[in-house]
Formats: structure tokens, C-alpha cells, sequence
């Protein structure tokens, strides 16, 4: 029977950060956003925030980690978090909030997660307005030991000194007269201490993963009531002749079907005011189909580019940051992400092999070698290539449709060109000028041996082979 209170307390929450009530807003912004990683609130001791962000204007916060107290961590610690919040007004308005967070412990572990994901949207138009928490999810909660499934509004007990809910959410209508408008809110995971319990009072609260979006339209203005003259004496009303309006045969002026969901503008936005370098090492090619037709991907556009190279060829990190989702899916088949220092992330498809780098929770430095070129899940049929995306962190709150084009980057983005392997010493003698014998395209390395290259350093590379190759002595 507790669920209905906390509820209420959501929804109390809700409307304390937002503000009072719209009829004292007036003239104020309609259409608002926040999210934030973590709150913390300990009665009589303080509080904590982490990457607590609002729009307008559009904010992003983000984070590699936090702890709450900062001696201990004792309350709370994540390993990285990201936030956005965005808001658009005008006539037809819209927001969003959304909050990425990992590797999650709180009370010193009697509740940790993976990772909890908090999104919130709005919209409206002069017709209708609507609001949701779609995608919000958590992976990996386990209480007090033991691992649960979380649900919408799931309320579990800790212990016999508190409780923890998962996926909170509300919606509200604004809708006033002529105006109309929505708002919404989830919070990811909310931990609360009904008595005291190691050092800390009741009423402790943590809350990881909190994002909520508003929109609403002005009021409108109903039209002046247009005043008709009477005709003048003698002279006679004409009559007015209704525009006859053309008739559309079959696919006359009918709108060609296009994209589900089209890709966003041709927008280049900085990514961090750090180097980056190509995803493949040596010899390569490439085009420019980012948002061509693609009927099995989500949207039906392709949200990235391809890189055509030779089977086996290094794929290096093309940022300082952290490897996540490291696996097999149908379409992408070996495929990895990263995610650098400002919360940029950066998509891997069709693998052939990851090197050792590529682990979970991994940090890996501007060109570490992850992975090596293939054509793994539906690429099977097609060329070796490596599908590489970006996804800018202001963009993150439209999930996997935050992607942009690739291509300009592409271009920027130091080249590093392949060692000559035949002219590594201890490999193989040097073929000859006069010689018909194909030179050496590639040499396979043991896990340890590629574990030490670094792709931004041709050197390293070299080394790494030289090494592999001395006599067993």
C-alpha cells in the first residue's frame, strides 16, 4: 500500500523543481527541462548533486564519477554519469531530459546496479500535448545480495530500515484554456531510510537517475471579429465567386513516402577540445552514405559510415575513454562502444576479433588498438568494413537516432598509415626488388603481443612485432 506515497512524493518533488504553479509563471518559460545523476539528502548532514543540469538554455553534465561523502563514499558512489536537458518553445514546443548512469553502489553496497537510465519527453501543439518516460530502464539491481527484476513503480523492501523504488514516473497536464501542455518525470532508482541505520538518520534519501521535460504552447488570442461595411446606396454587392479548388487525381502532388525517423541535420558539433584519431589503422576507404534507405536498422537510415580495409586490419580507440557493450547482436555482429571523456559515444560494428582492450569498464587511451576489421551479423555477404558512428553527448537523449554524420570527422581525424611487416626485422627475410612473391599483408599476434601496441605510435607496433619474434632463449 506504499506505492500510492510514493507517488505522491514524486509528484511533490515534481512540482517543487519546477516551480509554483503556472498562474504564477506568467511570462516565464513553458517549455523547461532537467535531469539529474544523483541526489543525495541526509537530514541534518547536508547534501549532494551530481551533473544536475536544466534547460533552456540546452545544458549536458558529465561525468566520469562521484561519491557521496567524498572521504568514503559510504552514501553513494557511480562510476560515470551523464545528463542532458533540452527545450525547444515556440508554437510547437518540446523537451527532453535524460540521465546515463553506471556502476552503482549505495550504503556501501547493500543496493548496487549496472547501470540506470532515466528519459523524459514532452510536446505540444495547438491540438494536443503529450508526455512519457519511455526508455527509462535499470540492469543489474541487486538488494542486499540478492538480484530482483525492476519494474514500473516496483517498491522492495530493504531490510526492516528502508525501501527502494525503481521507475517511478508521472505525467501531468497543463493544459489551460487555449493552451495546452504536458509534463512528465522518472526517477530511475530512489533509496529511503525509514530509521536510522549505520550512522545515518531516517529519512535519508539517494536518488540516481532523475530526468523530467515540460512543454506547453502560449495561450492564443482569439481572431478580431472582422466588421463588414454595408454596401453603398445605389451601387449593387457583388456577388463573390468561390475559387474553385484543383482536383488531385491518383498520385497527383501526392507526397513520396520517405524515412520512419529521418536523421537529424547535417550538424558538425564539437565533440572535446582533445585529439582524436582515425578508427582504422592503415590503408583504408570510405564514403559518405550516413542516412541512406537501410530497411532492417532503426529509423531505416544508415546512422553511420562504412570503412572498407583488408580482413584483420587494427581498429584503434579514437578517443581517451571507456569501453561499454562489448558482445555480438544480429546486425552489427562483434561490436563494441565507446564513450570518451565529455560523454561522446562512439560505435564499433562487425568485428572480426577484439584485443585484449576491449573489456567492459576498460579506460584505453587515443589509439589503443580494440579490435581488428571483419564482416560479423549482417555484413556477412558484403566486404570487410568497420560501420562506425557518433553519437555527440547533446544528442544522446534521442537514443540510438542521436547519431550524426561521420564523414567531415573522417576526414579531420589523423590517418595512420601500416607499417611495411616485411621489413620487420625477425619476421621473415626481405623480399627482393626482382622478387614475384606478394608482399606480407599481414601477421598474426598472440593476445599478449597486441596488448602492448599502441596504433597512434607505428613504432610501437614495430617493436611489439620484433619482440613477438626473438628467439626462444
Amino acid at each position: 500500500m506504499a506505492r500510492p506515497v510514493f507517488l505522491a512524493l514524486a509528484l511533490a518533488l515534481l512540482a517543487a523543481s519546477v516551480g509554483s504553479a503556472d498562474a504564477s509563471r506568467t511570462g516565464a518559460n513553458l517549455t523547461t527541462a532537467r535531469a539529474f545523476a544523483v541526489q543525495v539528502a541526509v537530514p541534518g548532514q547536508g547534501n549532494g548533486s551530481a551533473a544536475d543540469v536544466s534547460a533552456p538554455p540546452d545544458a549536458v553534465g558529465v561525468g566520469s564519477s562521484y561519491a557521496y561523502p567524498t572521504t568514503d563514499g559510504s552514501v553513494v558512489t557511480v562510476g560515470s554519469m551523464t545528463s542532458g536537458a533540452f527545450a525547444t518553445p515556440g508554437t510547437s514546443p518540446a523537451s527532453s531530459a535524460s540521465s546515463e548512469i553506471s556502476t552503482i553502489s549505495v550504503l556501501g553496497g547493500e543496493v548496487t546496479a549496472t547501470a540506470v537510465t532515466a528519459k523524459s519527453k514532452a510536446s505540444a501543439s495547438a491540438g494536443a500535448a503529450t508526455a512519457d518516460s519511455d526508455g527509462s530502464t535499470i540492469t543489474g539491481l541487486v538488494i542486499l545480495g540478492q538480484p530482483v527484476q525492476p519494474g514500473p513503480g516496483t517498491q522492495f523492501p530493504l531490510g526492516d530500515y528502508g525501501s527502494v523504488v525503481t521507475l517511478q514516473s508521472g505525467t501531468t497536464s497543463l493544459d489551460a484554456g487555449s493552451s495546452k501542455g504536458a509534463r512528465g518525470f522518472v526517477t530511475g532508482l530512489h533509496v529511503r531510510l525509514t530509521v536510522e541505520h549505520n550512522g545515518l538518520p531516517a529519512g535519508t534519501e539517494v536518488m540516481i537517475g532523475y530526468a523530467e521535460a515540460s512543454a506547453k504552447t502560449a495561450a492564443v488570442a482569439p481572431p478580431p471579429v472582422k466588421k463588414h461595411k454595408p454596401p453603398k446606396p445605389g451601387i449593387p454587392h457583388k456577388k463573390r465567386k468561390r475559387k474553385q479548388q484543383p482536383v488531385r487525381g491518383p498520385g497527383v502532388g501526392a507526397e513520396q513516402p520517405g524515412l520512419t525517423v529521418r536523421p537529424p541535420p547535417d550538424v558538425t558539433p564539437r565533440l572535446t577540445a582533445g585529439g582524436y584519431v582515425f578508427p582504422v589503422y592503415g590503408d583504408s576507404s570510405f564514403g559518405d552514405t550516413f542516412g541512406a534507405p537501410r530497411g532492417d536498422v532503426s529509423g531505416g537510415w544508415h546512422h553511420g559510415e562504412d570503412i572498407f580495409a583488408t580482413l584483420g586490419t587494427p581498429l584503434l580507440a579514437v578517443a581517451d575513454g571507456t569501453i561499454f557493450s562489448v558482445g555480438w547482436n544480429t546486425l552489427g555482429g562483434w561490436r563494441l562502444w565507446l564513450r570518451d571523456h565529455e560523454g561522446n559515444e562512439f560505435y564499433y560494428a562487425h568485428l572480426s576479433a577484439y584485443s585484449p582492450a576491449a573489456v567492459n569498464g576498460r579506460e584505453v587511451k587515443a589509439g589503443t588498438v580494440v579490435g581488428f576489421m571483419g564482416n560479423t551479423g549482417d555484413a556477412e555477404t558484403t566486404p570487410y568494413h568497420l560501420h562506425f558512428e557518433i553519437h555527440p553527448v547533446g544528442l544522446l537523449f534521442e537514443g540510438y537516432d542521436g547519431a550524426v554524420r561521420p564523414y567531415l570527422y573522417l576526414l579531420a581525424w589523423k590517418h595512420l598509415k601500416d607499417i611495411q611487416f616485411a621489413q620487420v626485422a625477425g619476421w621473415a627475410g626481405p623480399v627482393s626488388a626482382s622478387s614475384t612473391a606478394p608482399r606480407p599483408g599481414a601477421i598474426l599476434l598472440s593476445s599478449s603481443d597486441i596488448s602492448t601496441a599502441d596504433g597512434l605510435d607505428p613504432g610501437s607496433l614495430e617493436r611489439t612485432l620484433k619482440q613477438a619474434n626473438k628467439p626462444a632463449g
